[in-house]
């Protein structure tokens, strides 16, 4: 079995980044958000045109078909660049739900295409998050009610804005009323199409922050290469290296991790759910120790506004929380571990 990515797929993640590094600089990023609504409508289009909103539309419906395995890639360069979340809940985890309705499905049918060519905002609500993000920027909401997932338009929620200690996200408590109307799916589809939504949102999350913790610590790397004391870079003293490896590793411990559950969605494995826990918990320790390493090696001046540190730090440290807290995914790796019928060992990784 070959677990490499495709040509293709190393291909786009280059053309991206190399797109987002111009069009998505800390500068411009910093501008848009302290306007009223913090968003740009023309980086959002010139990302469509990159092809990247329509990456997990079907073929049939204008997109290019690509799987979980590619946002596994793609999640992190959202990351890296700071890029409001609800792209990747539009592109990604939306897509996614509205991709596994059946053929014909109306609304299926409506929204894909525009989630494709980058006319549509979704915001996406679950139990799992108290808020929404983009909720009132968004043109379509997608909400569950029990086992009932719904596609509701704005015009038919309440939005309470709610501020975060991240300059870039716009979170709302939403208020609304379930109709048949926009009822997408019920009873066994319905709980199905939700606890995948579930694990994508948790998926996308881990790909950002895995992404924020290489960003954090790329430019902790180039600070202390230009930061003197005593004469020398402080980067050439053995504390600060020690720092500086310990998040590198972390990172690398946490790329196959990631990939694996990515992997495990992709096939609709029947342990998708563990590993995408598992990928959580490992993309979040990570970032979290990018940040905490990060401060030590700035000093003070890493809180500052003035410092990018700062941006990718509040980023992770708001996205923790999001798509279910340590606590919540711990407690789904605990029940597989713990379980009678748990599969460990090296031998189990993957199926025949």
């Amino acid at each position: 079995m070959d677990f490499t990515f495709t040509d293709d797929q190393l291909a786009f993640r280059e053309a991206i980044s190399r797109f987002l590094m111009t069009e998505a600089a800390p500068e411009m990023l910093r501008e848009i958000w302290e306007t009223d609504v913090g968003r740009s409508p023309d980086l959002r289009n010139k990302i469509a045109a990159q092809g990247l909103t329509a990456l997990s539309v079907p073929e049939a419906l204008g997109g290019l078909g690509m799987d979980d395995v590619a946002w596994a890639l793609m999640t992190q360069e959202l990351g890296y660049y700071a890029i409001p979340d609800s792209l990747a809940d539009t592109a990604y985890v939306a897509a996614g739900l509205l991709s596994a309705l059946g053929d014909g499905h109306p609304a299926r049918e409506r929204l894909l295409p525009r989630i494709a060519d980058g006319s549509l905002r979704l915001a996406i609500g679950h139990p799992v998050n108290l808020l929404v993000s983009d909720a009132q920027l968004a043109e379509v909401l997608i909400l569950l009610d029990g086992d009932q997932v719904h596609a509701v338009s704005r015009a038919e929620v309440d939005v309470e804005a709610n501020p975060s200690i991240d300059a870039s996200r716009r979170l709302g408590r939403v208020s609304w009323t379930p109709s048949a109307a926009t009822c997408l799916a019920s009873g066994e589809e319905g709980r199905a199409l939700g606890a995948q939504l579930l694990d994508r949102g948790a998926l996308s999350v881990a790909g950002q922050l895995l992404g924020l913790a290489q960003r954090m610590l790329d430019l902790s790397v180039d600070y202390v290469a230009q930061r003197k004391q005593f004469g020398k870079p402080i980067g050439s003293f053995q504390a600060v290296k020690h720092h500086l490896a310990d998040v590198a590793r972390q990172i690398e411990m946490a790329k196959p991790v990631l990939y694996r559950a990515a992997h495990g969605l992709a096939h609709g494995e029947a342990a998708a759910s563990l590993w995408v826990s598992q990928a959580r918990l490992a993309c979040c320790e990570a970032s979290w120790l990018a940040a905490r390493k990060g401060i030590q090696v700035h000093g003070a001046m890493g809180y500052t506004w003035e410092v990018d540190l700062q941006m990718f730090m509040k980023r992770a440290w708001s996205l923790d929380a999001s798509w279910g807290d340590r606590g919540f995914h711990k407690s789904r790796v605990a029940e597989y571990l713990f379980g009678d019928q748990a599969r460990l060992g090296p031998g189990h990784t993957f199926e025949e």
